[in-house]
């Protein structure tokens, strides 16, 4: 994947030096534009790098600076500055703005021609694309076809930057219902994912974005993963009105057919948060007591708790047609609450207690009792556990 930190530890690019914005180095490229007027700005795109010498700044009216904001406000990787006549010494306000918002700025000599610059940056853009098909490729092999490539996968991630014995784990995205291409949130991901970890491979599979990630290559530590989620749901929602996608990451792992497994975990947290619409859900290390559940081997113990705590309210509702079934769970949700419980179903407060009345008298159980409600609880996670296997 071509990165600003690719360009910087390079050997293709003497003509550049990266004077400020070096947090923002995670940044993709993907593309090079020639950029002299704020009116060119509209056709950049994300991921791009820009280009100016400055030719028409002072003509115009136009700042450096004011050209800096705009390009960063079009979310391009970065911004080269061809110091010469026009633009002699890069003002320390342009300076200060990339740095206080991890945008890399470059300045080239007047000596290096644009079109070397360009062609070069091409050249890195088609060798980057060949080693994304290639991290694609590995990525597929080692989580569907590890039996067969295993040695060989050793090889190949430690040439990606993934040296045997590091702690890997996959972290998925998909929308709800698959529904909505998942396409329409690559480079929401890729942006987020790329300020988070320092490398990562990524893989599309039925519409999932899937990526692996490396525990000792996060440079954002002080960060945690939910918060980056949140930021990424929060966008979405903004851009959207709604949101419609779900991020689930599974365990860390130092064994490479393990890796799979982290896969599995992932696509849980995303099965659950789906079941339960909790976007506040995104580790498999925080499903509590469904892990406890989903390792019990004897299924027929945990069938048999299940039937005897709800079976008799199930049977009920069948024979006449109620949601009895329905109301508990929403009851223990909302925490006995009958103001929310009403609230969330549209029914009279009184309709609320008759149902809760109506249920202790069928389960011969006292519900506001922590145990009984424990029991409850743990019946309905068996109930979602049994319903994805």
């Amino acid at each position: 994947m071509g990165t600003i930190r690719k360009i910087v530890e390079g050997v293709q690019f003497p003509m550049l030096t990266l004077v400020a914005g070096h947090s923002g180095t995670y940044r993709r490229v993907t593309g090079i534009n020639v950029v002299e007027s704020s009116d060119l700005i509209m056709f950049c795109r994300p991921n791009e790098l820009v280009v100016t010498t400055g030719i028409n700044l002072s003509l115009r009216g136009e700042s450096l600076e004011q050209l800096v904001q705009l390009a960063f406000s079009k979310k391009v990787a970065g911004f080269i500055i061809n110091l010469g006549p026009y633009i002699p010494d890069i003002p320390e306000s342009v300076i200060t703005f990339a740095n206080e918002h991890d945008f890399p700025i470059f300045q080239m000599s007047w000596s290096y021609r644009i079109a070397d610059l360009l062609k070069t940056t091409f050249q890195f853009i088609a060798n980057q694309q060949q080693e994304l098909s290639m991290e694609e490729k590995v990525l597929y092999n080692l989580l569907f076809h590890y039996k067969d490539n295993d040695n060989r996968l050793k090889d190949q991630l430690l040439q990606l930057g993934f040296p045997q014995g590091r702690e890997l784990a996959i972290i998925s995205c998909t929308t709800i219902g698959g529904q909505a291409s998942i396409d329409r949130y690559e480079v929401i991901l890729q942006f987020a994912f790329q300020n988070k970890y320092q490398r990562f491979l990524k893989l599309k599979h039925k519409n999932h974005l899937i990526f692996l990630i490396d525990k000792a290559q996060i440079h954002t530590s002080n960060t945690p993963f939910s918060k980056i989620v949140e930021e990424i749901y929060e966008k979405i929602t903004l851009k959207n009105g709604y949101l419609d996608l779900f991020i689930g990451k599974g365990n860390y792992y130092k064994e490479l057919d393990n890796v799979y497994k982290s896969y599995e975990e992932s696509l849980t947290v995303i099965q659950l948060a789906k079941l339960h619409n909790n976007r506040f859900l995104y580790k498999y290390k925080e499903i509590g007591a469904y892990q406890i559940i989903m390792a019990v081997q004897n299924q027929t113990l945990i069938k048999s708790f299940n039937e005897d705590i709800l079976g008799q309210l199930y049977r009920y509702d069948d024979l006449h047609n109620t949601d009895y079934v329905q109301f508990l769970r929403i009851f223990l949700e909302e925490n006995g609450s009958t103001s929310k419980i009403s609230e969330r179903q549209f029914i009279h407060r009184n309709t609320v207690l008759y149902k809760i009345k109506k249920i202790e008298t069928l389960l011969d159980m006292d519900l506001s009792n922590p145990f009984t409600k424990t029991n409850l609880y743990i019946a309905f996670l068996i109930e979602d556990v049994l319903a994805h296997q």
